[in-house]
């Protein structure tokens, strides 16, 4: 009796010892208060995201628990924390003016959409820009690279999120460089991009001379360059030779590997037709030569041309009723983007007039042999990308990023390998790769707190979350809780209901 009181007594003074430890960590938190969970939209002098696992951006394993302080808008610290304190809720935390419990959760950098356009309309239709910024941020998205917008509204957009005047990730604005006639007006072109205050320049349907001389201006202005190739004069081979960013999309990458130099295109093929365009790009990386595209992609690495694929935009080729009815869009399907995503030779992308199966058994294998290539290109040491183009053929703004990196595992990457071409590799491509893309001290406070594990089901980023079965019984997680853009934290859930508003609002003429 005596032993076992003496057990009692022992295993009292432990449930208070481990009360008051927790207590008393608490008072840490936030010093002389309890802490509390931080407002959506507010910026904090110190916000402390505790006991998080964390998945860094340069393609290392998930560890923690961890603490990650942010004072302002940098990450101050990122505190390792012994699990067994932790459990007994005595782990010394740093004070901070608000915290977020991360406990059972995964914290990544912010991603990064390295293929984005800011759109305000679709089809001479408005659309409010408020609801695409709010899907990025709910997706996790802190930063993106707008690749042909108005300009002049880009470069606004991008001083109000630097300044905290408007939700939104932070924007690198690289404008469409349009037609020019002669190489000297495409240098002129690219010192007045400059001189506008681009971060770079998107080209696409450009002669060899007018490329020439535009990227050589850029390199001495340090702008840099995205190259959306399509069937044109220009192909990989000139984006080596000239010392393009990247590559978007595919395009001229399998281009550069036919040994005849020309696709094998029917006498009724124009390029300006669409339907003719994405039907017969279905079939050109069966016309590569292995063993030339193989050169190719070594001669990418050697020259440091980088590829950003955005696999999702054309996933509606190989599977059109599955683009169409994406559960999203009950909820989130803006009606001005419902209306543009419709077959229209109006409008770019809405191709599908007369699509058919063979079009997508076509499709399909240009996704395995376009998955092998870029495989390829990893083993040789090429730096991988991600964007999603979205607002385009059945793509939601921010769901498509996330559907890409569904895609890249598909294509046979690793979840880890995954997270860095969308955070790490993103900002190398950027040219930010110092302050962007990993959680690291001294880096910008861009992170994202994931109701679940994204190496596991990299599912659970979506905003709609999933269904799992706990205990028997099926509950419904995931999502993107927090999404932390330049030490602002904005709450992901309130963020989709807001959307969720203003397409019930546009629905009903409101």
């Amino acid at each position: 009796m005596k032993a076992r009181g003496a057990a009692a007594v022992w295993h009292n003074r432990q449930m208070v010892h481990r009360c008051v430890c927790a207590v008393a960590a608490l008072f840490l938190l936030a010093g002389a208060a309890p802490a509390q969970a931080p407002a959506s939209g507010r910026r904090y002098g110190s916000l402390l995201i505790h006991n998080a696992i964390v998945v860094d951006g340069n393609g290392t394993p998930a560890s923690g628990p961890k603490d990650i302080l942010v004072r302002n808008n940098l990450i101050a610290d990122v505190i390792p924390l012994d699990p067994v304190s932790v459990r007994a809720g005595a782990s010394a935390t740093p004070r901070a003016d608000a915290v977020i419990d991360a406990t059972g959760k995964y914290v990544l950098p912010g991603l990064i959409d390295a293929h984005a356009h800011l759109q305000e309309e679709r089809g001479g239709k408005p659309q409010p820009i408020e609801y695409e910024l709010n899907m990025w941020l709910a997706c996790g998205i802190t930063t993106i690279r707008d690749v042909g917008s108005d300009t002049k509204r880009a470069l606004e957009l991008r001083r109000q999120s630097a300044e905290g005047q408007i939700a939104a990730p932070r924007i690198f604005v690289y404008p469409m460089f349009g037609r020019v006639r002669t190489t000297e007006e495409a240098r002129a072109r690219v010192r007045a991009l400059k001189e506008m205050g681009a971060d770079g320049i998107k080209i696409l349907g450009i002669d060899r001379d007018f490329m020439q001389a535009m990227e050589d201006e850029a390199h001495k202005l340090g702008l840099r360059i995205a190259h959306h190739a399509g069937v044109e004069e220009t192909n990989a081979w000139d984006d080596i030779r000239f010392g393009t960013t990247s590559i978007e999309h595919w395009y001229g990458i399998p281009d550069a590997a036919i040994e005849n130099g020309v696709q094998n295109f029917p006498s009724s093929y124009n390029y300006n037709d669409e339907t003719d365009r994405f039907r017969y790009a279905g079939h050109l990386f069966r016309e590569a030569n292995p063993e030339r595209l193989t050169k190719v992609l070594a001669a990418m690495v050697q020259a440091h041309v980088a590829w950003d694929p955005t696999m999702d935009i054309y996933e509606a080729s190989r599977d059109l009723q599955r683009a169409q009815n994406q559960p999203w869009f009950a909820e989130y399907l803006h009606p001005t983007l419902e209306e543009y995503f419709k077959p229209n030779p109006a409008n770019h992308g809405s191709y599908f007039i007369g699509w058919t199966s063979t079009d997508e058994t076509f499709w399909k294998e240009n996704y395995r042999l376009w998955g092998a290539a870029l495989r390829e290109f990893d083993r040789l040491g090429g730096l991988i990308g991600m964007g999603d183009d979205a607002g385009f053929i059945y793509q939601l703004y921010g769901f498509g990023l996330i559907r890409g990196m569904e895609l890249h595992q598909e294509a046979g990457f690793h979840p880890i390998r995954i997270i860095q071409q969308a955070t790490g590799n993103n900002a190398r491509i950027l040219g930010q790769e110092d302050r962007l893309g990993r959680v690291r001290a001294g880096f910008a406070a861009d992170l994202i707190v994931v109701n679940g594990n994204p190496l596991e089901n990299l599912k659970v980023l979506y905003p709609t979350g999933v269904d799992e079965i706990r205990g028997g019984k099926t509950v419904h997680t995931g999502g993107v809780e927090w999404t932390i853009k330049d030490g602002i934290p904005y709450h992901a859930p309130a963020l989709m209901a807001r959307v969720k508003e203003i397409v019930a609002q546009a629905r009903a003429g409101k």
